[in-house]
């Protein structure tokens, strides 16, 4: 099947997808092609947009519905998982480097040419990994979530997932972001492109960005080459006044240069 065709096998109502006995042979294509990279769980339309692709996180939902818990073999133990998504297996020839020391990648994972992921990672199913991107240790990115080229997810970063609703925006991490230690992205946030997440922040859909350098507000959207820190704002009302709390907040202080590309530049003998 291609592109098409997996569009209308999926999107038609789930209880028919769930019945139709051809329903094995489709859920390899779509993990070959979401492997592959020629299917994302999300798309950047030409207005620099991006827009949930409902009928592949649909197909992903079917998969998990369609089977049950079952004994997976592995080394040093057995998974105990649902089988329409067992850990991806990797060949020389996809240029990645699946660090030893305890790391899973679930298929229907694309990850690119360059990436390297250190142990313990994990990346679930329907993520997208771009070339070259560093994925630290004890980083996650949850499913369906997009992640450009060139990007580092710094140790313990946490990009998360959605399936449901199939309408929901993954998170989507643009071309050359750095994201700081301990970071957390959630909600179907979007962090454009070479833009800077220091450690602790962390961003969900309702999440107010204070920009003190525009003096403006952001919120589900982190602007290009914006550097985002931790802050505070005064808590309202008269206990928060009377014992001096603060609320957690995000604040752009400044938007990248040069000192900030060295700052966080990658070391090249990593690859």
């Amino acid at each position: 099947m291609n592109a098409v065709e997996l569009a209308h096998f999926f999107g038609r109502d789930i209880e028919v997808v769930l019945a139709d006995r051809a329903w094995g042979q489709a859920h390899t294509t779509l993990l070959q092609h979401l492997e592959a990279g020629s299917l994302r769980a999300a798309q950047r339309d030409e207005s620099g947009d991006w827009q949930p692709i409902a009928w592949v996180k649909q197909a992903i939902l079917i998969g998990f519905r369609r089977t049950q818990v079952e004994r997976i073999e592995a080394v040093p133990a057995p998974f105990f998982d649902k089988p329409a998504y067992p850990p991806r297996a990797f060949h020389l020839t996809d240029a990645v480097r699946l660090v030893p020391g305890g790391s899973a990648v679930r298929r229907g994972a694309h990850l690119a040419c360059g990436v390297v992921v250190m142990p313990p990672a994990y990346i679930n199913v329907g993520a997208f990994v771009g070339e070259g991107t560093m994925i630290d240790s004890h980083a996650l990115v949850g499913s369906c979530a997009q992640i450009g080229a060139r990007v580092h997810l710094s140790a313990g970063a946490q990009i998360g997932g959605v399936l449901e609703p199939v309408s929901a925006r993954p998170v989507i991490i643009e071309d050359e972001v750095f994201v700081g230690a301990l970071a957390g992205v959630f909600e179907g946030v979007i962090v454009r492109s070479r833009a800077v997440l220091a450690s602790g922040v962390v961003l969900t859909g309702s999440t107010v960005i204070h920009d003190l350098v525009h003096g403006r507000k952001y919120q589900g959207t982190v602007p290009a080459d914006a550097v985002v820190v931790p802050g505070s704002r005064p808590a309202t009302g008269d206990y928060a006044k009377a014992h001096g709390l603060q609320i957690a907040t995000s604040v752009i202080v400044k938007y990248r240069d040069a000192r900030t590309d060295a700052a966080t530049a990658l070391e090249q003998a990593l690859r």
